[in-house]
């Protein structure tokens, strides 16, 4: 992905003389993975996401000097993607359809026992979230961050994702008709961050 940052007054923006210590611009490049993903939960759409996640890059680069060092960078990400999806949706009023299903299958491969209909169920049943529990599972269940970082970047009390990712997971079994064993033999471990209340261990 080609970065197009510049800073505020046009420059190249390299303006690191309110930083101290290492500088955060050389870390960015590690939480793309992750910032995609999370992208990828809020717009359900491959293409949208890339460009939500360069913006996002932009505004993090650019406005760098207000991160401060030695706090959650990952989190600090997390918001300014999170307040650009929403700015976004506020201005177009709409929500994008996952029609390639890339953040599903990212998020879960399902085994070949389970067949196609099983993955196709999950991928509509997570479609059908709220934003709040959607992004919540993501943060949470498919990349692992703790309750405190999801809530951080989100900028809400503990307590509140925890609500959300226990309403998104009780919707998730409720659409797709799983009991608590079903859940646990049916998924792999992927999906399984997202049904039920383990996450996975974050990469």
């Amino acid at each position: 992905m080609t970065t197009r940052a510049t800073s505020a007054n046009g420059g190249a923006g390299d303006d690191t003389s309110g930083l101290s210590g290492p500088n955060p611009r050389d870390e960015l490049v590690n939480h793309l993975p992750a910032l995609r993903a999370f992208a990828l939960g809020l717009t359900r759409n491959s293409a949208t996401a890339d460009d939500l996640v360069q913006d996002a890059i932009v505004k993090a680069w650019t406005n760098i000097e207000k991160f401060q060092v030695g706090t959650n960078l990952r989190a600090w990400l997390f918001t300014i993607l999170r307040n650009t999806y929403y700015s976004s949706l506020r201005k177009t009023r709409r929500e994008v359809a996952d029609v390639d299903g890339i953040f599903a299958e990212s998020l879960s491969e399902k085994p070949a026992h389970d067949g196609r209909l099983a993955m196709a169920d999950f991928r509509t049943a997570f479609n059908q979230l709220p934003d709040e529990q959607r992004e919540a599972l993501v943060l949470v269940g498919a990349l692992g961050a703790s309750y405190e970082e999801a809530a951080e970047s989100c900028g809400v009390a503990v307590g509140t994702i925890k609500s959300r990712a226990n309403r998104g997971r009780a919707k998730l079994a409720e659409l797709m008709s799983l009991n608590e064993d079903e859940a646990l033999e049916l998924t792999d471990p992927a999906t399984m961050a997202v049904v039920t209340s383990k996450p996975m261990t974050a990469r």
